[in-house]
């Protein structure tokens, strides 16, 4: 069987990954401190924000858990097919 290509991302990939949440986040916290209404409205969306971020942060790990469960699986099921491909002789006769 041919193990099938896993694909890899590279350290540049995490750095621009997390230095664009950085920058995003940032901005908008600064948008937020600049905004010219009254400090409730300023909380509020500053709540909001926060409540966006947790949930996002959520969702990447479920997708990744589920992800990585899809590949445990798939594991599993190769290796008993390995197993069982191996154990069968086709010239076998019963007699």
């Amino acid at each position: 069987m041919t193990k099938p290509i896993q694909p890899t991302q590279t350290t540049a990939f995490y750095v621009q990954a997390i230095l664009s949440f950085a920058v995003s986040l940032t901005s908008v916290v600064i948008a937020l401190v600049y905004l010219p209404t009254a400090g409730w409205i300023k909380a509020f969306l500053g709540l909001g924000l926060l409540y966006v971020v947790t949930s996002t942060i959520t969702l990447c790990k479920v997708v990744r858990d589920r992800q990585e469960l899809a590949e445990v699986s798939n594991r599993v099921d190769q290796a008993r097919l390995d197993k069982l491909l191996a154990e069968h002789d086709p010239f076998k006769v019963d007699a």
